[in-house]
């Protein structure tokens, strides 16, 4: 298969002391991107000729409805993006930035395209310090324009349907347009999200608030909702492509609104929007047993980690035990200690520090790093050297708390999509423009842009893209054929979701669905966090035997995924969230 990798090989340094306490901010950590707003269980869904799983069901039928009319999978993508636009409008959109992962079947050829968002050009490396540079206050860094990168995602798609669709561009928007037009009922989810006040700014800024808020009220579960503005601005993209976006009057809006932002405002340009061009990049691939797992490249840190985690459990032999068995939760928990160690260190945006991509993926070097792994809890996990002592970064302060989406694609000629997108927090920034938010994506930087005398590589600078934890992975067999297509929103908790539903179906052989069902475990480098009201909260004990400090809390995936198997494809869409999969023979 023809791969867009390199994993050469470099030697191994001594590791740099480092412990997780250095990161303990439990003010930033009790922050997560979106609240849980209960259980949905669903149904594994089987197709024969293609599917789509998306956080929404008007989106997955947008593009379900592309599917059907001989539609790409990257165009099934765009559709169902700009309905998300309208319908989940707390975690996702056109203000924001997204990683797209593209298989295209017949060259076998795996490429990824980013449009994750960029600092303006009058960014500095002090945007989130006060003026005794000191690190400004989380409700001053999250909301206004100032946290406002310029949007990607929408130059990544068009970049992508450039190379991979097969529908006009125009005939994209038609879903999206009508639902915008004759409204769409407000879910349960964006109900109980708006009554939760989860993000400050979205009360207090117009014209959000009079959108999410009417008479001010947080909007009912039922109500029908209409977005003539965005239907509006969809109706000028679809006609004059990119330009009706990045330039004219939505160019001249975007500006003036984070510019004049009532709440902090920002340096965005309209030479920023005007210049924006999303990459095409090489994806990293590692083996794992007899598959190859793939994802995205920095500046997402999630891939990398994932591939980490497996490749340090690999080892480890997890089939041996059964799901939710403690010694496997804890060998899963201190793997991901080691991959975050190295992810808070070294991962930044390539285009400018260096990142050790090869050497993190060395599987000589996690084979040493596996070797830290016993039968306790290691709080004093070191960051690696996997360059060798050439690279001196300081650990990053950066807020990280996407508020995100995931879907997963398989078209009819099996060529597939898995794309993460984000505004970053909950309802982004909070600033509107013309019917969508503006990502508050900025903070995804260090507030901090150094530590002593050393830089932090994921610091603010002109142009730059902020690390993201952003894992859209593509699974493959050991004769190249497609196996998985996965993701997750959920912050940078991101990277435990995707990493434990990889395994739950290549080393326990669950189902999409029973994998995605999973009781959730997460470690950040810093305390193991067990879902509430799950059989595996009742590991505490056992697992504080071991050492581990253990929270019990919600944990708020929303994992899609599509397993090709036996010539069907079968869907799993997360309890955690209103995702739908839909197919040929689906309902």
């Amino acid at each position: 298969m023809k791969y867009r990798l390199s994993l050469a090989t470099l030697a191994l340094g001594a590791a740099l002391p480092f412990t997780s306490s250095a990161l303990d901010n439990n003010t930033r950590e009790v922050r997560e991107p979106e609240a849980a707003t209960g259980l949905q269980l669903k149904k594994e869904k089987t197709a024969k000729k293609y599917m789509v799983v998306a956080a929404n069901a008007h989106a997955s039928k947008a593009g379900q409805l592309m599917l059907q009319q001989g539609g790409s999978a990257i165009d099934a993508a765009i559709a169902a993006q700009l309905v998300l636009t309208l319908v989940e409008p707390q975690s996702s959109g056109i203000g924001g930035g997204a990683f797209i992962l593209h298989y295209d079947k017949e060259n076998e050829y795996l490429t990824t395209f980013d449009g994750r968002e960029t600092a303006p050009k009058d960014a500095t490396p002090s945007l989130f310090l006060d003026k005794e540079g000191k690190p400004v206050r989380w409700i001053e860094a999250v909301v206004g324009g100032r946290s406002v990168g310029t949007p990607g995602i929408l130059h990544a798609l068009k970049q992508a349907h450039d190379k991979y669709g097969k529908l006009k561009w125009r005939h994209l928007f038609k879903p999206a347009i009508e639902l915008a037009e004759n409204g769409f009922n407000v879910s349960p989810r964006l109900h109980m999200l708006l009554e939760k006040e989860l993000n400050p700014g979205l009360t207090k800024l117009s014209p959000a608030k009079e959108y999410f808020y009417p008479d001010g009220k947080p909007l009912e579960t039922g109500t029908l909702l209409r977005n003539p503005e965005l239907a509006k601005l969809y109706r000028e993209i679809a006609e004059f492509g990119l330009k009706g976006f990045y330039e004219g009057k939505n160019a001249d809006d975007i500006v003036r609104a984070v510019q004049k932002a009532a709440i902090a405002p920002g340096v965005l340009s309209l030479s920023d929007l005007k210049n924006y061009h999303s990459k095409e990049r090489a994806p990293i691939c590692t083996s794992y047993h007899s598959y190859r797992v793939c994802s995205m490249a920095p500046p997402s840190s999630g891939g990398i980690a994932v591939l980490q985690i497996l490749k340090l459990l690999e080892g480890k032999k997890l089939s041996q035990y059964q799901p939710n068995d403690p010694q496997a939760i804890h060998l899963f928990t201190q793997a991901s200690r080691l991959a975050f160690a190295d992810r808070n260190y070294y991962i930044a945006d390539p285009d400018f520090v260096e990142v050790p991509t090869q050497g993190l993926l060395n599987p000589a070097y996690l084979k040493q790093r596996a070797k830290l792994i016993t039968d306790k809890d290691n709080k004093e996990v070191p960051i690696g050297d996997p360059s060798k002592g050439t690279l001196a970064y300081a650990m990053d302060d950066s807020y990280e708390l996407p508020s995100t989406t995931h879907l997963s694609i398989v078209d009819a000629d099996g060529n597939a999509v898995s794309m993460t997108s984000s505004i970053e927090m909950a309802f982004g920034s909070t600033v509107m423009v013309n019917g969508y938010l503006l990502n508050n994506q900025l903070t995804d930087f260090s507030l901090s842009p150094k530590v002593g005398d050393l830089w932090v590589a994921n610091r603010v600078e002109a142009h730059k893209r902020p690390r993201s934890s952003m894992s859209p992975v593509m699974v493959f067999n050991k004769d190249d054929s497609l196996k998985l297509v996965v993701g997750s929103p959920g912050g940078s908790r991101i990277i435990n979701y995707v990493a434990q539903t990889i395994i739950g179906v290549l080393d326990w052989g669950l189902s999409p669905q029973q994998a995605i069902d999973l009781p959730r475990v997460t470690n950040r480098n810093q305390y193991t966090t067990l879902e509430k009201g799950t059989e595996i909260a009742k590991l505490k004990p056992i697992l504080e035997a071991k050492g581990h400090t253990v929270r019990v809390r919600d944990l708020n995936s929303g994992i899609h995924a599509i397993e090709v198997k036996d010539d069907l494809l079968v869907g799993g869409a997360d309890p955690r969230r209103e995702g739908a999969a839909m197919g040929e023979s689906s309902e």
